[in-house]
C-alpha cells in the first residue's frame, strides 16, 4: 500500500480525545487503547501532558523518570517543533495522531505516533515516532525504546566510558578515545563525566534505535551522529558504519567535551575552531600537517594581509567539503600562546567571548586584554606567531 494512502486512512478514520489537554494526539479509529478505562485515561492523559512539555528542557518534563532521562532526551530533541512548517508558515501545520499501543506487559505499553499537515488534500507526513509507556502510581512515564532494542548488544566499560556494540569492540582505539577523553576533561576541568557510545550500522537504523520511525528531514540522508548530555552523561548514538569502534574524530570529540562546560551561546566559533585544530586536528589530519600545509600555501607569500584573510574565513584545504580556514590556524596559534603564558583558563575566556560577529568586536576585546593583540597590530603579531613556529 502506498505511503499516501495509508496516511489518508489514517486522517479519515480517527477521534479526537482530549482529556482535559490543550493541544492533544488525535487518536486513530482503529487504535486499540487499553481495556481498563482508568489505565487507558492515564495513558492517554501522560502522553498528551508529556508531548505538551516538549518545547521544554528535558530534565523539566514530569513524564521522564530520571533513570530514563539521558535516552529519553536524545529522542525528544526530535520532536521539538515538530508541528511547525516553514514552507507553509504555520506553526502548527502538522498534527499529532496516535496510530499504535500495543501491551508489553501489565504496566508498560510500547505506544507509535505520527505528526501529518494537509495541503491541497494531499497528507504530508513529516515524522513518526515510537516510545515507551511505564505505569507507576497515578501517571504513565515515557522513555526512548534504545535499551530495549540493543538489550543483546555486547556492553564494554573502559574508564568513564560505557560502549555498546553488536558484535566486536576495537578495544585499542576505545582506549585511545578514553585517553584523549580524559585529556580534554583535564584542560576543561570536567570530573567524572560519564560517556555512553552505541554504534549503529547507519543512520535509518540509529534513527530506529532511539525511537524515529520517519522523520521528512532526514530523507536520503544514510550516515551522522546523534548526541544528548544530561546529569553529567553524554550519550552517542552512532548510525557510521562503525559499530566496533574502529574510528573516532578528536576533532569532534574536543567540541563534544567542550559543550559539557560552556553554552553554544557564548562559544566563539573561530576559536574552538582553532582549539580543535591544535588538540584534535581535522579531517583527520594532525595538527602538524595542517600546519605544514599552511606555511606552504598561504605564509611564504610575504604580503599575506592576516586580517583580510581571517575575516575572509580564506580556505586553503583540499576542497570546499574538506576546509582549512585561516582563521582558525589563527587561533590555534594563538591560543597555544595564551595557554604557555597565561594557562588554560585564559584560553576559555577567549572561547567564552561570545559568538562569532562579521566586526569580531567581542573577539578582539578580549583578545586585546589577554595578549595585547589589536586589529591594528594584528598583522605583525600574526607574522610573529607563525615565524616563532619556524624556528
Amino acid at each position: 500500500m502506498k505511503l499516501k494512502t495509508i496516511l489518508l486512512t489514517i486522517l479519515v478514520g480517527v477521534t479526537v480525545v482530549t482529556f482535559g489537554q490543550t493541544s492533544s494526539l488525535i487518536i486513530a479509529a482503529n487504535v486499540n487503547l487499553p481495556k481498563d478505562t482508568i489505565v487507558s485515561n492515564k495513558l492517554i492523559n501522560s502522553l498528551n501532558g508529556f508531548l505538551s512539555q516538549k518545547e521544554n528542557p528535558n530534565k523539566e518534563n514530569t513524564f521522564i523518570l530520571n533513570e530514563d532521562l539521558i535516552e529519553t532526551s536524545i529522542l525528544l530533541d526530535e520532536i521539538k517543533g515538530i508541528e511547525k512548517s516553514s514552507k507553509f508558515k504555520d506553526n502548527n501545520f502538522y498534527k499529532g495522531y496516535l496510530t499504535n499501543v500495543v501491551s508489553l506487559n501489565k504496566t508498560d505499553f510500547l505506544l507509535q505516533f505520527s505528526y501529518i499537515g494537509v495541503n491541497e488534500n494531499i497528507p504530508i507526513l513529516m515524522g513518526s515516532f515510537e516510545i515507551i509507556g511505564k505505569l507507576k502510581e497515578n501517571q504513565f512515564y515515557f522513555c526512548s525504546p534504545l535499551k530495549r532494542t540493543t538489550t543483546t548488544w555486547k556492553i564494554k566499560k573502559i574508564g568513564n566510558c560505557t560502549f555498546h556494540f553488536k558484535n566486536s569492540l576495537n578495544r585499542k582505539t576505545a582506549s585511545e578515545y578514553v585517553k584523549k577523553v580524559a585529556f580534554f576533561d583535564a584542560k576543561l576541568k570536567l570530573s567524572n563525566g560519564k560517556i555512553e557510545w552505541y554504534g549503529c550500522n547507519d543512520f535509518p537504523e540509529m534513527l530506529q534505535t532511539i525511537g524515529v520511525r520517519y522523520k521528512l528531514d532526514y530523507n536520503g540522508r544514510n550516515s551522522s551522529i546523534f548526541n544528548a548530555n544530561e546529569n553529567n552523561i553524554v550519550l552517542l548514538v552512532s548510525g557510521t558504519d562503525n559499530t566496533d569502534f574502529s574510528t573516532f574524530d578528536p576533532h569532534d570529540l574536543w567540541h563534544d567535551r567542550l559543550h559539557n562546560v560552556l553554552s553554544t551561546t557564548i562559544i566563539n566559533k573561530p576559536v574552538d575552531e582553532g582549539c580543535a585544530y591544535l588538540y584534535g586536528g581535522s579531517w583527520g589530519i594532525s595538527w602538524e600537517q595542517i600546519l605544514r600545509t599552511f606555511k606552504e600555501k598561504v605564509s611564504l607569500n610575504p604580503k599575506s594581509d592576516w586580517l583580510s584573510l581571517y575575516e575572509q574565513f580564506y580556505n586553503f584545504g583540499e576542497s570546499k567539503e574538506k576546509h582549512l580556514l585561516v582563521s582558525y590556524v589563527i587561533n590555534a596559534l594563538i591560543v597555544q600562546k595564551i595557554e604557555k603564558e597565561k594557562g588554560f583558563p585564559a584560553v576559555m575566556e577567549l572561547l567564552s567571548c561570545g559568538r562569532y560577529e562579521k566586526t569580531n568586536e567581542k573577539y578582539f576585546i578580549t583578545l586585546d586584554k589577554l595578549t595585547g593583540i589589536t586589529k591594528k597590530n594584528f598583522n605583525d603579531n600574526v607574522w610573529k606567531l607563525i615565524n616563532q613556529r619556524r624556528k
